[in-house]
């Protein structure tokens, strides 16, 4: 403690400094939670079991993360593109909802490509670990404008980079995030004097993103008065906006138009907004009493936006470049439609983060103005949401690739809960579980066309005294007596998993008993840290 007292006392900036250190510990302490054994970081993704008929074969050969009964998001197509970079090929195109829509934006999936050497399981997850990258090499770029030699920066650096919109950007492995971090090396670049640099490092970002040349606006415009200044402006001005139309026209001579599925995407002035604002208020005054909702979340993502538009509508500063970023991206909300407002998380504030940059920037430090920058970053309240940990079945798949994926057909080797007397996942920061409610089954699926062999572990804890018995096929596999003070550990060396599925039978000699604590539910034992260790064919 004395030697941190000395190093504090010799460097003013220290305090800060650790303050800085401790936001992006928390980031990766959180991320860490998403990693998913076997699956790698594929939840980030958002794969839905209700597309899996139509992935590309390279998805399916390898082990990855579906939510059930859903359609999947925006990302699960991009990634698809990364794993599958075959655009002519008709089985991308069933796979993608629209093809020449999602590949516009390129830049950040030929990037996953090429750091994943083409292996479809390596670009799966240099995909979703992309957003993670980026937002770490962002949080160091916004310390040129958030040095660490105020409080008043640290707040406006970390609420930059909890903002709801860039959280959602890593948590869904969208492109806005990476996007933003190329935009603000462009205006870097600009604010040194390389306007020329600045204005290519933007052209690149509308292949990440198209909406990302917007920021074109925060070039230097030319001198009304000064003839020269206009062919030097036009052409910055044609570096920022070529390689996006010259792309877009090899896709449409490529791929032709296809479904346009961005139409929705804009609207009349404020009618998507207006409309947003309404679901947003009879969601929130529907569910969120007596029970918690996201509709409270939505609706401070809603006022943080709405306060950065007034900002930028109410104080205007032409000549400032980021001014300019700002005002261009408050006039994108305005016409912003359904489709980007609807549902929660709503895809807005990602969209709009240039305009959430600009805003921690430009907002004044004195006077009633630290008042509109809380208001303008409540949305980090739903980040805090979207960095919970994810439910998912407890289990562990160790072995041989060749053994635990069938490269016939892209199945794997998991383990299934019976549709019968199992309660939901539950999960804490350090480890996930499901309880009982009752006899109840697993299956343990092999998809190859041969036995296998395979060492497997969990650990029972039970509601109260009781004993529990696992079979198989009627033949007792492991019996012990569980206490509700003590997890036991439980292992069943050298069992046979024949093609198909191996159910395994969890027995109790007592019914489920209620176990206190204002729980309703009645509980026999829970199943922690299943693990399936492959051991060879057999």
């Amino acid at each position: 403690m004395a030697g941190l007292k000395s190093f504090l006392k010799g460097r003013p900036n220290a305090p800060r400094w650790l303050a800085y250190g401790s936001l992006v510990a928390l980031f990766v302490w959180s991320m860490a939670f998403f990693y998913l054994p076997g699956q790698g970081f594929s939840y980030l993704i958002e794969f839905g079991t209700m597309k899996h008929s139509s992935y590309v074969p390279e998805l399916k050969a390898v082990g990855h993360y579906e939510a059930p009964n859903s359609p999947g998001y925006d990302s699960q197509f991009y990634a698809q593109i990364a794993m599958h970079p075959h655009l002519g090929d008709k089985v991308l195109r069933n796979a993608v909802d629209s093809l020449p829509y999602r590949a516009r934006r390129i830049l950040f999936l030929a990037t996953a490509w090429a750091i994943g050497g083409g292996d479809p399981w390596r670009v799966m997850n240099a995909f979703a670990l992309q957003n993670i990258a980026c937002w770490f090499l962002l949080a160091a770029v916004l310390l040129r404008w958030f040095p660490p030699t105020s409080w008043g920066n640290w707040v406006r650096w970390g609420a930059v980079l909890f903002s709801f919109g860039l959280i959602f950007s890593v948590w869904g492995s969208l492109l806005d995030g990476p996007s933003l971090l190329v935009t603000a090396i462009g205006m870097a670049l600009i604010e040194s004097g390389r306007t020329w640099a600045g204005a290519a490092v933007l052209g690149i970002s509308g292949l990440g993103k198209d909406t990302s040349v917007l920021c074109g606006a925060a070039l230097p415009p030319p001198d009304p008065r000064n003839p020269r200044t206009w062919a030097p402006a036009l052409l910055r001005g044609a570096f920022v906006l070529l390689p996006l139309a010259a792309w877009m026209l090899c896709l449409r001579l490529w791929l032709g138009h296809g479904d346009d599925i961005g139409d929705r995407n804009f609207a009349r002035p404020f009618v998507g907004l207006c409309n947003k604002v309404q679901d947003a208020l009879s969601s929130y005054m529907a569910e969120s009493y007596p029970h918690p909702s996201v509709a409270k979340y939505d609706l401070l993502v809603l006022a943080g936006l709405l306060a950065q538009f007034l900002f930028f509508a109410v104080r205007i500063r032409w000549r400032d470049p980021w001014w300019r970023v700002g005002a261009s991206y408050a006039v994108l909300m305005v016409f912003l439609g359904d489709a980007v407002w609807e549902h929660y998380p709503s895809a807005a504030a990602r969209v709009l983060l240039p305009m959430t940059l600009a805003f921690n920037i430009l907002v004044p430090r004195k006077g009633l103005w630290p008042l509109v920058l809380i208001v303008g970053n409540l949305g980090i309240f739903g980040s805090t949401e979207l960095l919970r940990p994810p439910g998912r079945e407890s289990f562990l798949v160790e072995g041989a690739k060749q053994l635990r994926i069938n490269s016939k057909d892209g199945g794997v080797v998991e383990a299934v809960y019976g549709a019968r007397n199992w309660w939901g996942p539950e999960r804490s920061r350090w480890e996930f579980w499901r309880w009982s409610l009752g006899d109840c089954t697993i299956a343990l699926h092999n998809p190859q066309p041969f036995a296998l062999e395979a060492d497997i572990r969990f650990r029972l804890h039970s509601a109260d005294r009781r004993e529990a018995i696992v079979k198989s096929g009627g033949r007792v596999l492991w019996s012990g007596m569980l206490d509700p003070s003590d997890t036991v550990s439980a292992v069943i060396p050298a069992m046979l998993l024949a093609p198909g599925d191996t159910v395994l039978e969890f027995q109790s000699d007592r019914p489920p008993a209620y176990p206190g604590n204002n729980d309703r539910r009645r509980l026999t034992f829970s199943i922690r840290g299943l693990e399936i260790d492959l051991k060879g064919r057999r």
